[in-house]
């Protein structure tokens, strides 16, 4: 999925300079205590434990991650509250083998979910994030989860067939996401009318449903499973559909983080092995083509 933003440390100007994406610089180590979610509040003040950052996780009990709250996957479910979604089982899943008992979701706003991380308000990134060459200039993905592409999302009686049927439409594309920086590209070509940004998924998916836009492009699973599940939304998935994107999702750490790093690996290779990753994502609507190798 995703990024871009401005100058807001001195110690990572430069870094952050660089990045169309959900980034941040910044030294790791362990996240600050007590960060605040949209769920519950985190355990105590992990840096004064000492030890290396896994460590320090073990003892707080608490593994927090940041999500921009996206369905399907990473998300609280508005009728359980609980943490759930692709990447929530996975992770939960990696902490539970791991021996943390308790993974809490911090909601972040796409763009600045790796500024989070790198300013130590949250110890991971697990919300369907494309691993892209700008961000691991300044984060470190974990082997790859899983992949999938972007979908074109209309209302069910539009006569839209694809990207070509763009040029007098308003398409819509959430902000710091690699396809709003396509779709930006695309009308640059002329190829489309006009793009307008929006904060989240589900305002994407709104605006379509009334007609504020006349398409928006994002993650097809987000979409698909969104659309399943929401009779109130008049929409479909432009199908057959060749996507611009085959995004690889991984979760992200600090650079200096490895110990954390090569434990959730580790679990993770395991949890391909054993047909765990491939049961998610099932459940989720994707399947065996969305599967990526063990590394």
């Amino acid at each position: 999925m995703k990024k871009k933003w401005t100058h807001l440390l001195s110690i990572t100007a430069l870094s952050l300079g660089l990045l169309m994406a959900g980034c941040g610089g910044g030294q790791s180590s362990a996240p600050a205590p007590n960060p605040g979610t949209n769920n519950e509040t985190s355990g105590g003040d992990a840096s004064a434990a000492g030890g290396g950052t896994l460590e320090q996780i073990k003892k707080r009990g608490v593994l927090v991650v940041a999500s921009s709250n996206d369905v399907p996957f990473a998300y609280i479910d508005k009728d359980t509250k609980q943490f759930t979604g692709i990447d929530a089982e996975i992770i939960t899943e990696i902490a539970k083998r791991l021996g943390i008992p308790k993974v809490e979701m911090k909601e972040v706003k796409f763009e600045n979910m790796l500024i989070e991380m790198n300013n130590k308000n949250v110890d991971m990134v697990t919300d369907g994030m494309y691993v892209k060459p700008e961000r691991e200039k300044i984060a470190t993905f974990t082997h790859r989860w899983y992949k999938q592409g972007e979908g074109l999302i209309v209302r069910k009686d539009s006569d839209i067939t694809g990207l070509d049927s763009l040029s007098d439409k308003v398409v819509g594309a959430q902000k710091g996401t690699t396809f709003l920086e396509y779709l930006q590209e695309l009308q640059k070509q002329g190829k489309i009318k006009e793009v307008k940004i929006f904060g989240s998924q589900a305002e994407l998916l709104l605006a379509t449903n009334t007609q504020k836009v006349d398409a928006v492009v994002t993650d097809s699973g987000t979409a698909a499973f969104t659309i399943k599940n929401d009779p109130t939304l008049n929409l479909k998935l432009v199908s057959p559909y060749t996507p611009h994107f085959d995004g690889i999702i991984a979760a992200a750490v600090r650079k200096d983080d490895k110990d954390l790093l090569d434990a959730v690996n580790a679990e993770l290779d395991k949890l391909k092995q054993e047909g765990f990753v491939l049961e998610v994502l099932k459940k989720y609507g994707l399947g065996e083509d969305n599967m990526m190798p063990v590394e």
